[in-house]
């Protein structure tokens, strides 16, 4: 991409200048930084009353939370004249049960509609869509 930096292996995680990340609005971005850091084992990052982050220990990829009154979730399977759902989030596992299981344990709730066998579609504490797959 113009403008980035090339990552360069010998340079220090916290010193590099290529991370990215993909950030979802909530009512409380600390709630569910929270709710996804004991999901996926990933450390809080940063947390104010506005925003947060998640990050794993390794590599430059994060997931933001941004602080969004006016927030309003998605309807899975979609409706009209309801908010559509405009990106989800996938994680691979190899206990599709198990982790469904912790995932509910934590507060997400199962979706009414799964549409895979192997997939199962849940609905994180503010609303978003996320799956949990067999890889």
């Amino acid at each position: 991409m113009q403008g980035r930096e090339t990552a360069r292996g010998d340079v220090p995680r916290r010193s590099r200048h290529d991370w990215w990340g993909v950030v979802l609005e909530a009512p409380d971005a600390g709630a569910l930084a929270r709710f996804y850091s004991e999901l996926l084992g990933w450390p809080i990052d940063q947390e104010d009353p506005e925003e947060a982050a998640i990050a794993p220990e390794d590599g430059v990829a994060y997931l933001g939370f941004q602080t969004s009154p006016g927030y309003l979730p998605p309807a899975w399977p979609e409706r009209e004249g309801a908010q559509q759902m405009q990106a989800h989030l996938d994680f691979e596992v190899s206990d599709l049960d198990a982790a469904v299981e912790h995932a509910l344990e934590l507060g997400a709730r199962l979706a009414g509609y799964q549409p895979q066998n192997d997939v199962r579609v849940l609905v994180d504490p503010a609303g978003h869509l996320f799956c949990l797959y067999l890889g």
